[in-house]
């Protein structure tokens, strides 16, 4: 008989970070949570140290944990499921580190960690591409380039956000009483990093972030979705090596790029006193994501609900008004007094809208230890 997994702890180790919860999953409570920073800058020498600073913070609550559960960043082709991190899956996740060198070393550095703290405990991968690629199409994920790049590297649609998409599209069906394989969605996870997946019969046929979360959307610091020429063309201009391009894309574009912040409540506040950087930029955040919501709700055969979730759909009115207005071809309303309420679940939509729109706060962390439940059964 199988051992009960109670008891969850959910692990998200990053390159200089860690974040923790600790879940009792008969009832789906949290126990506790917490944070470790400055891992070999400063403060714990590596991820080993700082979860021995991890169960000093848990105390007597460190004992008895049944499974632990990590966020993966990318698990390539070779992970379409949430997974037991043991020594064949280890080995195969360390061939993908190429596709996230950054956060890669690191998530897998926090298993290796825990294999060596809570001895005997089992580890569950949960990957973030992984609701992605287990069910998006050929047509939406493959590039339209030479194939040898595919087969030689890898390069094609991941995806990212899979777990907050996967969380959401399970409660959206939950809220909208239908079953899982029979609802259609839009999910909209709008955060500092942005993207949107299109489900159809509770999967995904396409998404918006790529081989990388670059992708897309305009986001904090992403530039989303940009002509390859121009790049070429800034690079050759600038004498930008990879490193350095890839640096400007990710970390210097975006909202931060033409408002001189990443936030979107300086910017919003910015827009509200007349500032036309920070109008232009709300305004281009906005109809990115109203665009790709008319594209996906018609991939899908017509959404059942349009979701929002993340930072930015969870609590910002202002930029939910924006995307909104833009989707009246849809037969959608916004209902402001509905829309003025944040961090709830909750219908911004007219009831005579012809699709509902639902606020659904995510919960990454929950659907990590219930995935780790299910993989160890």
């Amino acid at each position: 008989m199988k051992k009960e997994i109670r008891k969850v702890l959910v692990v998200n180790s990053g390159s200089s970070s860690l974040k923790y919860q600790l879940f009792d999953m008969k009832s789906e409570t949290r126990l506790a949570k917490g944070l470790v920073e400055r891992i070999g800058c400063g403060g714990p020498k590596d991820h080993a140290e700082a979860l021995k600073n991890v169960v000093a913070q848990l105390g007597d609550a460190a004992k008895g944990i049944d499974a632990i559960g990590h966020r993966v960043l990318h698990g390539g082709e070779v992970f379409t499921d949430s997974a037991l991190m043991n020594k064949a899956n280890m080995a195969k996740a360390k061939k993908l580190v190429k596709f996230g060198p950054l956060h890669m070393p690191a998530n897998l550095g926090g298993i290796e960690a825990c294999e060596k703290i809570f001895k005997g405990v089992p580890n569950v991968g949960v990957f973030d591409t992984a609701f992605h690629i287990a069910t998006m199409p050929d047509c939406a994920g493959m590039y339209a380039i030479d194939p040898k790049f595919y087969k030689k590297y890898g390069i094609r649609k991941y995806g990212f956000h899979g777990t907050s998409h996967k969380f959401i599209t399970q409660a959206a069906a939950k809220f909208l009483k239908k079953p899982l394989s029979k609802v259609n969605l839009v999910t909209c996870h709008l955060g500092n990093g942005s993207s949107l997946a299109a489900i159809k019969g509770g999967k995904v046929i396409d998404t918006t972030m790529g081989l990388t979360p670059l992708a897309g959307l305009v986001m904090g610091t992403r530039c989303g979705n940009i002509d390859p020429a121009a790049v070429l063309s800034i690079m050759e201009a600038e004498h930008l090596t990879p490193h350095e391009a890839d640096t400007l894309l990710n970390k210097k574009s975006g909202l931060l790029a033409l408002t001189g912040s990443s936030d979107c409540r300086d910017i919003c506040a910015k827009a509200a006193k007349g500032d036309r950087h920070a109008e232009l930029a709300l305004e281009m955040l906005a109809y990115r994501v109203a665009l790709y919501l008319g594209g996906y709700n018609t991939v899908i055969g017509g959404a059942d609900a349009i979701v929002l979730t993340g930072g930015i759909g969870e609590n910002s009115t202002e930029v939910r008004e924006r995307i909104l207005k833009r989707l009246g071809a849809l037969g959608i309303k916004v209902d402001k007094k509905a829309n003025a309420k944040r961090g709830e679940t909750i219908v911004i939509s007219t009831k005579d809208s012809k699709i509902p729109v639902v606020v659904i706060p995510t919960n990454e962390e929950l659907m990590i230890a219930r995935d780790t439940v299910r993989v160890l059964g």
